[in-house]
């Protein structure tokens, strides 16, 4: 039998694999969607889009989906520097928004199959085959089922199977921070429209916090990986609420807060896919590159790498040099998020003499004048990267 042939199939239904699918069902390409979970389920992971993130969600069409999954606009940043309003000091004029992830990903995926795409959950893919058409083999019910596609689209997190299949070279940053984070319900005194970003870079820690709709938080610690430090579990709640309060989080925030999803730890370190097409597959989201969610880019990127995918598609019928495309201008934006990311690492996490010389020249002209940080984790990755924003952020002009 002639395997049945898209011109999409999406590995993975979540934010990414989703939010493709509708905008290219939308112009009416026939898209497959094959998702593993029949039902999203919590995990610690990041659940805020930053303004230039929120930017790229409305030129993908996204407002409409985003108020069913009842965000959360965060239009303050509370604790790096003075309390800051997103909406009037980026370019983008946007607050931040939070959201529960797996409500997000159960609109994001409604949406997709109400654009036309097709659905298949609790299937699970066994195989991609690259080529001019790829081929997708996935069991369902029992049964093995292959099919065709133009473009298969790796949209399968930081674990990524395709990523292995379409034979892309993972590169990886070494460990430097490990972060822990949970979903708590109560607590007082916080802002629901402001995030809360505490770093400590005395201990070489870091606390940040971003309340949802209905009295729901999720808040984080990040700390330098050593192995006496791992938070797992409801019985490393304590220790986890007072590394928040450590980093400067007010303690009140935890006052009759209890944890409504697990506590876990992972590492913070980037992976990444230098050109993320070849051959008929091409990754979006985590599996072309995973950033430390310690900086929170993660979501934004994933709404960039879709739109930019989706306008390359679009934009030239030749789908292979349209990958090419989306694969280049994908490297010179992760590349930006990826070095801001790393200096700010360095300033703020780094320990031992050298680091602590290094904040004690720039942080002080910081404190004087906050623009000397680069903004790109609000602003986006548009923003120079060069050796002269290097120097002004450590202080050595």
């Amino acid at each position: 039998m002639r395997a049945a042939t898209y011109d999409i199939v999406t590995i993975g239904g979540g934010l990414a694999g989703s939010a493709l699918a509708r905008a290219m069902a939308d112009q009416g390409a026939q898209v497959l969607v094959l998702e593993r979970e029949t039902q999203f389920r919590d995990r610690v992971r990041g659940e805020n889009v930053a303004p230039w993130g929120v930017a790229e969600a409305r030129r993908l069409g996204l407002d409409a989906t985003l108020q069913k999954a009842n965000v959360n606009q965060a239009r303050w940043v509370i604790g790096l520097g003075p309390d800051r309003d997103l909406v009037s000091s980026t370019p983008q004029g946007l607050p931040s928004l939070t959201f529960h992830h797996p409500t997000m990903q159960e609109a994001l995926i409604a949406d997709a199959a109400q654009s036309g795409a097709h659905i298949r959950r609790g299937v699970n893919v066994k195989f991609v085959t690259p080529g001019a058409p790829a081929a997708v083999a996935f069991d369902s019910g029992g049964a093995t089922e292959t099919v065709a596609a133009r473009l298969v689209v790796g949209a399968d997190g930081r674990s990524s199977n395709v990523r292995k299949w379409g034979k892309f070279a993972e590169r990886r940053d070494p460990d430097r921070l490990t972060i822990a984070g949970v979903l708590l319900e109560g607590g007082e005194g916080y802002r629901s429209d402001a995030a809360y970003f505490m770093v400590n870079p005395m201990i070489g820690q870091g606390s940040f916090v971003a309340p949802q709709s209905d009295g729901r938080f999720r808040a984080y610690v990040a700390h330098r990986t050593h192995a006496d430090l791992r938070l797992h579990g409801r019985d490393s709640l304590p220790r986890f609420v007072e590394g928040c309060i450590q980093c400067g989080v007010p303690p009140n925030f935890f006052t009759g807060a209890d944890a409504v999803g697990p506590l876990a730890s992972f590492s913070g370190a980037d992976s990444w896919i230098d050109h993320p097409y070849a051959a008929g597959v091409t990754l979006i989201g985590d599996a072309a590159a995973c950033s430390d969610p310690s900086w929170g880019q993660g979501l934004s990127l994933t709404l960039r790498d879709v739109r930019v995918l989706r306008d390359a598609l679009l934009a030239d019928s030749d789908w292979d040099r349209a990958g090419h495309a989306y694969a280049r201008e994908h490297d010179r934006y992760y590349h930006s998020v990826h070095t801001s990311e790393d200096w700010l690492t360095t300033l703020f996490y780094d320990r031992g003499e050298l680091a602590d010389a290094r904040r004690a020249k720039a942080l002080p002209r910081i404190m004087e004048d906050p623009t000397r940080v680069p903004d790109h984790l609000f602003s986006g990755p548009e923003l120079p990267i060069d050796d002269a924003v290097r120097r002004r952020f450590f202080g050595e002009e």
